[in-house]
């Protein structure tokens, strides 16, 4: 079982790169706002939405965790000054680290530039509703930057699966592709399926 955790600051690409591995490996994507999206219709960007959100990941990934899926991608805006982010990222770690998982550290980071082009990309539009008003979420972009840190500092982060990648000039593919090679994700879970004659 697997875990891979991408995460950066808001559209540095994780769910596009997340999609492309998801394609590439067989593991499951399972992006930050596909709770958020659920949720926000009825209680908006609240505390209840929040409170419900890390609710539904814990027990979506306890369920993964126990179940025979080869293993999951999430993705996550990391606030490395906020406590209860590390706590939050621990909880998650300890889930599949604790039934003998793996866990797979993959911190991307872009140029603000090419991170307010790809807030506006149509495929990002598509998949996240609440980012449709795109003055909105470029303020939502800017502000997240001055009031938390949402890269690491070098040498902060000592996991053992760990790899950081600057993808401001690199596209999903190239990305996917480096994540891959640097932690050998094979593809045997796709034919391990096709053995027992599994849909997918």
């Amino acid at each position: 079982m697997k875990l891979v955790l991408l995460f950066g600051p808001q559209a540095v690409g994780k769910m596009t790169i997340g999609h492309e591995l998801e394609k590439r490996t067989g593991l499951k994507l399972f992006h930050n706002h596909m709770t958020i999206e659920l949720l926000h219709p009825y209680f908006g960007f609240s505390a209840e939405t929040w409170r419900l959100t890390d609710l539904f990941r814990v027990e979506i990934m306890e369920a993964v965790s126990r179940s025979d899926l080869y293993g999951l991608i999430f993705t996550y805006v990391w606030a490395f000054d906020q406590q209860s982010d590390w706590d939050f990222v621990n909880k998650i770690c300890h889930i599949f680290e604790s039934k003998g998982g793996e866990v797979y550290f993959v911190e991307l980071e872009a140029d603000m530039e090419k991170r307010l082009l790809r807030n506006k990309t149509p495929h990002r539009l598509a998949h996240k509703p609440t980012k449709r008003n795109v003055e909105l979420s470029e303020q939502d972009l800017k502000n997240s930057m001055k009031n938390y840190r949402l890269n690491s500092i070098e040498g902060e982060l000592k996991k053992k699966n760990y790899v950081r990648i600057n993808n401001t000039h690199l596209s999903p593919e190239e990305t996917a592709a480096i994540i891959i090679d640097t932690f050998k994700l094979g593809r045997a879970q796709q034919e391990e399926g096709e053995q027992h004659g599994t849909h997918h």
